[in-house]
């Protein structure tokens, strides 16, 4: 598979909002940049909405969850069976996810990207299943053609239909046991960083877990070596909730939204969406840098900064949405405080 996604018509940012925004923030009752990050997160909210009034409207956390062939060799610390286990959880209102969108406000949307099991229907629940798990890698491609696009474009269907109804923020998660076997392999295609600084602990494996998975994943290198082609490796390794996170960062950036990035793995399908349209990662806010030992080689790679770190490896998106509270500080801040000239307060001299 050679032939590419086209750029899906992704805007770039407006410069002109950005540098508005700039000079509204060093008019503050402040010493100049005095607000750190916060005041580049602010800019970077006016450039994608293309306004000096920006707002995040509607933000709503989605989870996109599948199953992994390759799981059932030991690649995490948990079993198989407990990806359908936390669907149910986050649905029930009990997992971290579930808990930080009533803390935060957002809505909470999981989608069945292709968990090995069957749901009732639920209002917060999207049946979106390619099929009940991806193929075992390490004997054969994860995924057909056919289903590595269907999965992108179930994606941006869901995505689209989120921003329709008035949502300008999305907040990406996953889950899938033995997704960062998955996303460490895709790393280390796209990378070309050596495939043992790409494998970590991923759910909690000990010292022999990790060289099992290691081993698991070199094996699997060693039968199909990764293409350089990003939807043909997505295809060959990837996980049907990594190819739906995937599409939903292009639809995202097509829509305008801003994209709170979470951990490892959906670092590493934000750089996959970056490979087939550049300009989606402007779009994007990296909520947090993972305790997985390879997520931080890859946002220097990206040459990207981390809102948080806060040693956090549990997905879900809740690194991203415990960032969201900062995007929410930094936009209060530029919108509400005081101008010196509002202020009465005497500027800088020199």
């Amino acid at each position: 598979m050679t032939d590419r996604m086209p750029d899906r018509a992704i805007a770039s940012l407006d410069g002109a909002s950005r540098t508005l925004a700039l000079q509204r923030l060093d008019s503050l009752t402040k010493p100049l940049g005095s607000l750190g990050r916060l005041e580049a997160l602010a800019a970077q909210l006016c450039a994608i909405q293309g306004t000096v009034s920006p707002r995040l409207s509607a933000p709503n956390a989605v989870v996109f969850a599948g199953d992994h062939g390759i799981a059932r060799r030991g690649v995490s610390a948990y079993p198989p069976e407990v990806t359908a286990q936390m669907v149910a959880n986050f649905l029930e209102g009990g997992a971290a996810i579930s808990v930080l969108a009533r803390r935060e406000g957002f809505s909470l949307t999981v989608v069945d990207a292709g968990v090995d099991a069957h749901f009732a229907p639920d209002l917060h629940l999207i049946d979106a299943k390619v099929r009940r798990g991806t193929r075992d890698f390490g004997f054969e491609a994860a995924m057909t053609r056919a289903e590595c696009r269907d999965a992108l474009a179930r994606a941006e269907r869901i995505v689209h239909r989120i921003a329709a109804d008035g949502s300008n923020t999305l907040i990406l998660g996953e889950m899938g046991i033995g997704n960062t076997a998955s996303a460490s392999v895709l790393m280390h295609g796209l990378t070309e960083v050596p495939l043992p600084d790409c494998v970590g602990r991923g759910t909690g494996l000990d010292d022999h877990g990790l060289a099992h998975k290691v081993e698991l994943l070199t094996a699997a290198c060693a039968r199909c070596a990764p293409p350089a082609e990003p939807l043909e490796l997505l295809t060959e390794f990837g996980g049907y909730e990594i190819a739906m996170l995937v599409g939903a960062v292009l639809a995202a950036a097509r829509d305008r939204m801003v994209i709170l990035v979470d951990g490892f793995t959906v670092t590493v399908a934000a750089l996959l969406a970056s490979r087939m349209a550049p300009a989606v990662l402007d779009y994007c806010v990296f909520g947090h840098c993972s305790a997985e030992r390879a997520h931080r080689t890859l946002l220097e790679i990206m040459q990207v900064r981390p809102v948080l770190d806060l040693e956090m490896r549990l997905g879900e998106g809740s690194g991203a949405a415990i960032a969201l509270g900062v995007l929410r500080a930094a936009l209060v801040l530029y919108s509400n405080m005081a101008t010196f000239t509002q202020a009465r307060v005497s500027e800088r001299v020199g």
